[in-house]
């Protein structure tokens, strides 16, 4: 069969991984796909001397390729919402399947794209969107198919990953930590969308979507940074036998679905405690497989390089094959996804960890005790630093049972109403993720 040709919309790091891998792979992708596969054009800005690009067809418009009737298949590469929108709109207007890699569309515009897709009877395919390397969305889509998957949890941006690392091993601030991950080039200028949970808050979106059959709801997904995280939590934590991980949790309830992505509290002895660095990994609990975790490179060049091509492969597949009954896009048949609600942040239950800066009176801790007992809360265990007294106070690290949130807020409030005998509380979720 003559081969299928491609555009790739930009050579970035993972563009140029992409171009790199396909012409390494050549013939085993081949091989897997049933037929070859062509870089027929590239748009880019401006030439990369660093990639071969011999014998292709290059231009400065992403417009040109989208509407090149010779490409069967648009890579969007670029990221970005409003350029990347239009592009890939254009290319199901133009009956051409996509890739890409960008899960910020995915997850603001995925249902409208998803639906042109499914009214040009085109694919759409965005494994690289979440967890670079790691093979996650088909693992949820296809291979625990047969779950009610329960709930999954994931550490999916590497940056802040390596940040709560760093501090966990040597010690290190976070301002610290955050200029290296800068200077090596983990963290943008601006690391906003790392830092504060934005990014993880996109990879989030869409696992949850595939996971339980809801639309795309980013809007509604909680997210909270790890800006405020000091290296004393980081060791408290440890103390009381946990580790500390910026977590995507998304969970199925009675009431609805919890969609929320904050720094964590996990068990040290728990395998997705212990991924750390830029690693990512994704823990999935299912009713027929139990827990199940999928560990590995969630960013960088070949990695997500690896995704993309994976589903570059897929769309092959079904073209050589029947493209007419491929797998949905969010995993359940478009007219089946469900209208569970995603829970407001206070509806969600976690336990907690607090650290109370208090002072070292007697009668202070029963204050303490009585707040939280007023408002149904059970103290698990309690720790007292006298030791590092700051400005007259000293810190008392609180882990509670299961609350919900509206209750640990009101507690917290109350607390810091005390202004007499406390200065400030911190508040961290834990997650036991069995």
């Amino acid at each position: 069969m003559k081969p299928v040709k491609v555009g790739i919309c930009g050579l970035g790091t993972v563009g140029g991984g992409t171009l790199n891998v396909l012409k390494r792979n050549a013939e085993e992708i081949t091989r897997r796909a049933g037929r070859g596969i062509e870089i027929a054009q590239i748009a880019i800005r401006s030439p990369k001397p660093q990639y071969d690009t011999t014998g292709i067809s290059m231009t400065s418009d992403v417009f040109e390729l989208v509407n090149n009737p010779e490409i069967d298949i648009v890579i969007e590469l670029i990221g970005g919402y409003t350029l990347a929108k239009e592009l890939v709109l254009k290319a199901i207007d133009n009956g051409k399947h996509v890739v890409t890699a960008n899960k910020a569309l995915i997850a603001v515009h995925g249902n409208e794209i998803f639906a042109k897709a499914r009214e040009k009877g085109v694919i759409v395919a965005f494994e690289a969107a979440v967890a670079g390397g790691i093979p996650v969305i088909k693992a949820i889509r296809e291979g625990l198919a047969a779950n009610r998957i329960n709930w999954l949890a994931g550490i999916i941006n590497g940056t802040g990953n390596f940040i709560l690392s760093e501090m966990r091993e040597k010690g290190r601030t976070f301002d610290d930590v955050l200029a290296e991950a800068q200077a090596l080039g983990y963290a943008e200028a601006d690391p906003t969308f790392d830092v504060e949970g934005i990014d993880a808050a996109h990879k989030l979106t869409i696992l949850a979507s595939i996971a339980f059959g809801i639309p795309l709801q980013f809007d509604k997904a909680y997210t909270e940074g790890i800006t405020k995280l000091t290296t004393a939590d980081v060791n408290y934590a440890e103390a009381l036998g946990y580790r500390i991980k910026h977590l995507g949790v998304a969970r199925r309830t009675d009431a609805g679905i919890e969609l929320r992505v904050h720094p964590t509290l996990i068990p040290a002895d728990r395998l997705i405690a212990n991924v750390n660095g830029v690693m990512n990994a994704v823990m999935v609990n299912g009713d027929a497989a139990g827990s199940t975790l999928f560990y590995g490179a969630g960013a960088g060049m070949e990695p997500t390089a690896s995704s993309v091509i994976a589903d570059l492969v897929d769309v092959v597949r079904a073209l050589t094959a029947d493209p007419t009954n491929r797998v949905p896009h969010l995993a359940f048949q478009p007219d089946s996804l469900s209208d569970h609600p995603i829970l407001p942040i206070e509806a969600c239950e976690s336990a907690y960890y607090l650290r109370i800066q208090a002072k070292d009176h007697p009668g202070v801790l029963a204050q303490v005790a009585s707040i939280l007992s007023a408002r149904g809360i059970n103290i698990e265990s309690i720790m007292q630093k006298e030791v590092e007294e700051q400005d007259g106070l000293v810190p008392m690290i609180l882990v509670t049972h299961r609350v919900v949130e509206a209750q640990i807020n009101e507690a917290i409030s109350a607390l810091e109403a005390l202004t007499d005998v406390v200065g400030s509380v911190v508040r961290i979720r834990v997650e036991q993720l069995n």
